[in-house]
């Protein structure tokens, strides 16, 4: 990587770290990996993150846009937090209801109730 990628760098920065993946040099990318080219040069490869871990990293970035613990929000709160990981297919990852029970600090029959309200 040269000086003249940081700015491609920099820019996509804020994406790898928002799905949770790992920047690693191109010359280190797996098969799975995600190889980015700047001005047809490959620059950096990107490595995303299991289904299971991006579900902890959502669930950490949202409570930190938040400023307080999932569990510490009110009931109305973690409904529309519930119908954001459904959309974002969290409760397609195994274990996924009761990933998001934990954080929410209710139980998975809770959850299954937020989910079943709006379908309702």
């Amino acid at each position: 990587m040269t000086g003249r990628d940081e700015p491609f760098i920099t820019a996509v920065k804020p994406l790898v770290d928002a799905m949770g993946a790992e920047m690693l040099p191109p010359d280190e990318a797996g098969p799975d990996d995600v190889v980015l080219a700047w001005e047809g040069v490959a620059v950096l490869a990107v490595r995303l993150p299991q289904l299971a871990d991006s579900l902890d990293h959502i669930l950490a970035a949202m409570e930190r846009k938040k400023g307080k613990p999932l569990a510490d929000l009110d009931r109305k709160a973690k409904q529309e937090l519930v119908r954001i990981l459904e959309a974002r297919g969290a409760f397609s990852v195994r274990h996924g209801v009761e990933t998001v029970a934990s954080a929410l600090g209710v139980s998975r029959f809770t959850v299954y109730n937020y989910l079943n309200r709006e379908k309702g």
